[in-house]
């Protein structure tokens, strides 16, 4: 195995042997990027100098036999939408073109605590608004395991980086799967941590409700280590749960005998792909193998989710985006006559058609005489989903489904039909809008030699056992050490 193809426990463990330095694996990785990138277009930006500066750092105190963190010289990609000091947050759009933080998400802050060293930052979806990283205002990132096709989004960057081995692991963000879905088409491991679980504190707002950090890792194991990492309380978010945080790896082999599995009849309905429908029965056969029973469930308001989905978040972000209007920071037009017109003129040029769409639908639903008709009704709806899920954990202990209906699809092929891209997110955004933990791992391959991810939801905070559940898959297959053959020659 070459270096770079490593998971973040395997090579934590060659530098505190000594067998490998930070400075070196940090080269390394830079190199691979210069390489690989320019195919991928995962990153915005790469951070080589203060990567470097860090690593150094780390070199010394394993030098000193000082103490390390938990990531130790592991190289993290960060998504661009969470604030980094001193460094880019874009958000992939062009009103936040030349902003730099003054301050550290409270996720980088833990990185650094731990010694990770941040690579870079990667790209989205203007806003994290999309489910193809088409919607940036930089690059389009491309699917490592064909050119032709998308990564998913929003978080596309971060799983093509982790796919392509430009990052060992990499932050995410969720609103309706951003993490998920980009790491279904990328074939990696994709986890949205319950709602409070991880702070939001840093991570720049889209849907307050529904807005959440999450990790993209080549196996399971590393997925628990980082959220060891990131997990936990943090005064500066209101929304931030005071909930004790496990030991994420303890245990995480403990087996599955017995485990309940529900299979939602709404999950594996029309419009499912038959390739992606094959792939998730044989994982049951395989849950069923090690003692796990499988039982079918119903959670009848599914079909309500993306319609409630897309009222909520987009009344959501038409508040959180009114923000940015030229005075304070980003970008501001040139040329303006007055100051409404200049709100007008900044807000015209700095946002994308997507986020542009997303304003007027979310202004709409929260206009006068329109917020009972949409966003009261919506948010009731959401309850009624929440309630489903609720009544499904009193059967079962998990419940397993696609993470997406379709495997990736081509770049440009949705691009121009909304609906159609926002159903890319139909099994997804019901998670987010219950709050409740899910991941995504490899579980197959289409036809087309395109990945093809399983989706493992559990009840608020029970992290640990959906973990040891994807793990307890993870270790009878090989699905996730399947390498994308890449078109540039590597390091």
């Amino acid at each position: 195995m070459r270096l770079f193809e490593s998971t973040a426990l395997q090579i934590k463990a060659k530098i505190l042997s000594k067998e490998i330095h930070v400075t070196e694996l940090v080269k390394h990785f830079v190199k691979r990027i210069k390489d690989v990138e320019p195919n991928i277009q995962a990153y915005i930006t790469i951070h080589e100098e203060e990567a470097l500066k860090k690593a150094a750092e780390i070199d010394k105190k394993i030098e000193n036999a000082e103490k390390v963190g938990l990531l130790a010289g592991i190289p993290v990609a960060v998504k661009d939408n969470i604030c980094t000091k001193n460094l880019y947050t874009t958000c992939a759009s062009e009103i936040l073109k030349n902003f730099i933080p003054p301050y550290d998400a409270f996720v980088v802050n833990r990185l650094k605590e731990e010694d990770a060293v941040i690579i870079g930052k990667t790209n989205l979806d203007e806003f994290a608004m999309g489910s193809s990283t088409e919607n940036s205002r930089y690059k389009v990132t491309r699917n490592p395991w064909n050119l032709d096709y998308v990564p998913g989004g929003s978080s596309g960057g971060s799983a093509a980086a982790v796919a392509a081995d430009l990052s060992i692991m990499a932050l995410g963000s969720e609103t309706g799967g951003s993490v998920r879905q980009p790491a279904a088409f990328c074939g990696v491991v994709g986890l949205k941590p319950t709602y409070g679980r991880v702070s939001r504190y840093g991570l720049v707002a889209f849907g307050s409700s529904l807005d959440q950090v999450g990790t993209v890792t080549k196996d399971v194991s590393d997925a628990a280590l980082i959220l060891q990492v990131i997990a936990g309380y943090d005064l500066h978010d209101s929304t931030s749960a005071n909930v004790p945080v496990p030991d994420y790896l303890n245990g995480i082999d403990s087996g599955i005998d017995g485990l309940r599995i529900g299979i939602p009849k709404e999950y594996f309905a029309t419009g499912l792909s038959a390739d992606v429908h094959k792939a998730l029965k044989d994982a049951l056969k395989v849950y069923e193998r090690l003692g796990a029973k499988v039982i079918d469930i119903s959670l009848p308001h599914t079909e309500y989710a993306v319609a409630v989905y897309y009222i909520v978040a987009n009344a959501e972000a038409s508040s959180n985006l009114a923000r940015y209007d030229g005075v304070r920071y980003g970008h501001r037009t040139s040329e303006s006559h007055g100051i409404i017109d200049m709100y007008c003129r900044t807000r015209s040029e700095g946002f994308g058609n997507e986020v542009k769409r997303r304003i007027m639908l979310g202004n709409y639903a929260l206009s006068s005489g329109y917020y009972d008709a949409y966003y009261l009704k919506a948010s009731k709806v959401r309850n009624l989903i929440k309630n489903d899920f609720d009544i499904a954990f009193e059967e079962v202990d998990c419940i397993i489904c696609p993470t997406s209906p379709v495997p990736a699809f081509k770049i440009g092929e949705r691009a121009n039909n909304p609906l159609e891209m926002y159903l890319s997110d139909i099994y997804t955004i019901p998670a987010n809008l219950a709050g409740i933990p899910g991941i995504s791992i490899p579980c197959g391959f289409s036809r087309e030699a395109l990945p093809i991810g399983m989706q493992i939801l559990g009840k608020h905070f029970e992290e640990k056992k959906l973990l040891q559940i994807a793990y307890a898959f993870e270790r009878e297959t090989d699905f996730h050490l399947k390498k994308p053959v890449l078109k540039v020659s590597s390091v």
